[in-house]
């Protein structure tokens, strides 16, 4: 598989990845480099794994994971994304600041962000190609997305007053269904 086919399937992959992003840059009241390094990290550390794993995984498991795959993400970020959407309703002095790029709330954004991913190497495995130098490519432009998309989210969240928080779970929740309606059609 050339390079520039490659490319393209890591921005496809990545779209999701930036779009989170966003919305994570939206939530938060200062976006750090802290902040952008543990996103970008997260985000393409999980983008380099499923696709290795998809494509371990190979032919046993293709026909089970493309029935559910969908639901699985629409159900995390729809977690997520109702969660932020409940603190942005929430009075100012009952809010909890969280930060969503700690812990278990980044580790599920990172998963749901990376199902298409592990979709991919399962495809690549059924046509035979090697999945280490995609992985790798896939993982450094989720990075990236990533990076950008925090920071334009900060950019977009500074200028506007509080409740931004609720349009970040509001995309997250439309990257959802987005997830089910490609695959639906």
């Amino acid at each position: 598989m050339d390079f520039l086919t490659i490319l393209f399937i890591a921005v496809g992959l990545a779209l999701d990845a930036f779009a989170v992003s966003v919305g994570i840059g939206l939530g938060l009241e200062k976006v750090t480099g802290r902040h952008s390094f543990r996103v970008a990290f997260h985000f393409g550390l999980f983008q380099f794994m499923m696709p290795i794993i998809g494509w371990f995984a190979g032919r046993t498991l293709t026909g089970w994971l493309e029935g559910i795959d969908h639901w699985v993400a629409f159900g995390l970020l729809a977690l997520i994304g109702g969660k932020m959407i409940w603190e942005a309703l929430k009075h100012e002095e009952e809010r909890a600041k969280g930060d969503p790029t700690r812990g278990m709330t980044l580790i599920i954004l990172a998963v749901a962000t990376s199902i298409d991913a592990l979709a991919v190497g399962l495809s690549l495995a059924l046509i035979h190609t090697p999945i280490l130098y995609p992985s790798v490519i896939i993982s450094i432009v989720a990075a990236l997305f990533s990076v950008i998309g925090i920071n334009i989210g900060k950019l977009v969240g500074s200028r506007f007053s509080h409740g931004v928080e609720g349009l970040g779970g509001l995309i997250l929740i439309g990257i959802g269904v987005k997830i089910l309606v490609q695959h639906a059609s």
